[in-house]
C-alpha cells in the first residue's frame, strides 16, 4: 500500500471517528444542560456535521504540510468553529440564551474528552 494511500485511510479514519465523537458528546452535552428542544437537537448535529469535518481536514493538511506546532494550528479552528456554531444557535435555535457560551463549553467538552480518549487509547 502507499504511503499517499495509507495517509489518505488515516484521514478518512480520524474524519469519521472525530465527527461521530463529537456528535455524542455535544449532544449529551446538550441533554446535561438540560436542553430538550427537538429543533435543537437537530441543530447541534447540524453544525457539527458542517463545522468538524472541515476543521479535522484543515488540521491534518496544515500539519502534514507545514509542519507547524499542533497549538498554532489547532486554536484558531477551534475559535472557528465556536464563532460558526455561537452563530447558527443564536439565529436558528430555539433554547440558547447564550448561543456563543453554549459552543465554546460544548467545544472545550468535546475537545478535552477527544484529548483524553486519544491520551488513553495510543
Amino acid at each position: 500500500m502507499s504511503t499517499m494511500s495509507t495517509m489518505s485511510t488515516v484521514i478518512i479514519t480520524s474524519l469519521i471517528i472525530s465527527l461521530l465523537l463529537t456528535l455524542i458528546l455535544e449532544v449529551g452535552f446538550f441533554f446535561a444542560c438540560g436542553k430538550r428542544n427537538k429543533k435543537d437537537i437537530l441543530l447541534v448535529i447540524l453544525v457539527n456535521i458542517f463545522t468538524n469535518p472541515l476543521v479535522v481536514l484543515s488540521f491534518w493538511l496544515t500539519h502534514m504540510f507545514t509542519g507547524w506546532n499542533t497549538f498554532f494550528v489547532v486554536i484558531p479552528m477551534e475559535i472557528f468553529a465556536i464563532l460558526v456554531e455561537g452563530r447558527y444557535y443564536k439565529v436558528y435555535g430555539n433554547d440558547f440564551k447564550r448561543p456563543y457560551l453554549f459552543s465554546l463549553c460544548a467545544n472545550v467538552f468535546s475537545y478535552g474528552t477527544g484529548l483524553l480518549i486519544q491520551h488513553f487509547v495510543m
